[in-house]
């Protein structure tokens, strides 16, 4: 299984969904980035994803986006794909 890296805020409700649906595909580690406590981690989110938002996910190099972005691949059946390698 790929690697998956999000970053996220302690207070944030999509992060959360967006955790909850990983693990339901089988993602048993999530790396989490918080950017809450890290303003370079925050600078450094924005500038690889152009986003200011969380969460922002990757799945191995793939930069999936945020938590409505990671519900829509896994509705188009792409997410257990892409974990899957």
């Amino acid at each position: 299984m790929q690697a998956v890296k999000m970053y996220t805020t302690q207070v944030c409700p999509y992060c959360q969904r967006a955790k909850s649906l990983l693990t339901q595909r089988g993602v048993t580690h999530i790396e989490e980035i918080r950017v809450d406590l890290d303003p370079e981690a925050r600078e450094h989110m924005m500038s690889i994803t152009g986003r200011r938002t969380v969460p922002q996910i990757f799945v191995g190099d793939t930069h999936v986006g945020g938590c409505d972005d990671l519900f829509a691949l896994d509705q188009r059946g792409g997410l257990v794909p892409l974990l899957n390698g």
